[in-house]
């Protein structure tokens, strides 16, 4: 691939990240300590000129008002928005509305599109995806107990859902639930749309994560389906290929993940530099010896962020020229590879910062709680380390150790 940045793609992300620095950054105090709720007003202010800015969706189709760009020049774009958790919400890019919107275009009909791809894209309506079972391993979406039953021209959805992310404050939901139960289990299933204002939708809570449950848009839901009735019209795709769907939708999602993780450690990387600086590093500073341990830190930390942000790249590109299914190894590869990082580098920022670091004074702490599921969705680091590891060791079979 092609190291150098786009021309374009400097431009879009030196935009962005005059925008994030001057208008986003200075109202996470007010976030970290408000319902998100409480801010929809303000931040719709922001919408208005990020749009008028021209700068709306950047990865969404450019017929539906989004800017087109592909999915490598958005990687770019994703990790300029990470810096902040309000980036991708304010920029219209936000999940799980941004996999939402890719399997509509890809699968929707017109009615469909019409009435929920256009509106979503525009930023009228939020969506959620409803995929996660309490009893099942999310890891596996052959799994599940929730179905869709024909009856006449509607299907009757029964099942139980969490971490259904966003689904606060949604018009609809994209529901997976087994349609077809006796064919194999690669073919089962189907994504239906449900839209959330349907009796049988019920939204239980938004689940705690770690001492929040957040709200609105930054809510986790519990959703119970009990004899939920809508159209088959509202099938989205074919009948038993919720799992094709699935996988199409999930293997650009972890570049947009990824490139977000990389943002989150930008943003921690630069704050513990500044700390070290200002605090630890000063000439009435702390011993040669603390000194010398987070110098070493913040070498390693530098290292690992290179390294996955080349490697998350060079994924994007593949899908770009090859398609997902030849760059599945990379995927994996940058799925538990990027999130570890991650996970060092916030770490890290937080022990640099002391006390400091344990309080909501600063975004750290926020990163901390919120972004160590990230090890755990979209696959566990665990399931993609095996399923990388068979993949790879396929290529051995019957070769003689030399």
């Amino acid at each position: 691939m092609d190291f150098e940045t786009p021309e374009k793609v400097k431009i879009i992300t030196g935009m962005i990240d005059e925008f994030v620095d001057r208008e986003l950054i200075p109202l996470e105090p007010e976030f970290l300590n408000r319902s998100f709720r409480d801010l929809l007003p303000l931040l719709e202010e922001k919408r208005d000129m990020v749009k008028k800015m021209e700068l709306w969706a950047p990865n969404h189709p450019a017929e539906y008002g989004g800017m087109g760009l592909n999915l490598v020049e958005h990687a770019f774009v994703s990790e300029s928005l990470g810096r902040t958790p309000l980036g991708h919400y304010v920029f219209g890019c936000q999940a799980p509305d941004a996999g939402n919107i890719e399997i509509l275009y890809l699968y929707g009909t017109a009615e469909q599109k019409e009435t929920y791809l256009k509106p979503l894209v525009d930023g009228k309506i939020r969506s959620c995806f409803s995929m996660t079972e309490v009893e099942l391993p999310g890891s596996n979406p052959t799994m599940m107990d929730t179905t869709a039953v024909r009856d006449g021209d509607a299907y009757v959805i029964n099942g139980q859902k969490w971490y259904t992310s966003s689904s606060d404050g949604a018009e609809f939901a994209i529901v997976m639930a087994k349609t077809n139960p006796d064919a194999p289990p690669y073919l089962q299933a189907s994504m239906i749309i449900v839209p959330c204002d349907t009796p049988g939708f019920n939204q239980i809570r938004n689940i705690p994560v770690m001492g929040e449950a957040g709200s609105d848009y930054f809510g986790h839901g519990e959703i119970l389906y009990q004899s939920c009735r809508v159209p088959r019209k509202n099938l989205l795709g074919p009948e038993g290929q919720g799992f094709v769907i699935a996988q199409q939708r999930l293997g650009p999602g972890r570049i947009h993940h990824c490139m977000r993780w990389l943002g989150i450690c930008k943003r921690s990387f630069d704050l513990m530099c500044k700390r070290a600086a200002e605090r630890i590093m000063a000439p009435d500073g702390k011993t040669l010896a603390t000194k010398q341990i987070i110098q070493a830190w913040i070498a390693e930390c530098a290292a690992e962020i290179q390294a996955a942000r080349l490697m998350t790249l060079n994924a994007a590109w593949k899908i770009e020229t090859l398609g997902a299914k030849e760059a599945r190894e990379d995927i994996s590869l940058i799925k538990f590879f990027v999130a570890g990082v991650m996970q060092n580098v916030v770490d890290k920022a937080l022990q640099v910062h002391g006390g400091l670091g344990m309080t909501d004074d600063i975004i750290i702490p926020y990163f901390y709680r919120h972004e160590r599921a990230s090890r755990i969705y979209d696959g566990a680091d665990e399931v993609h380390k095996m399923s990388v590891s068979k993949r790879i060791l396929r290529g051995y079979e019957g070769r003689k150790a030399t």
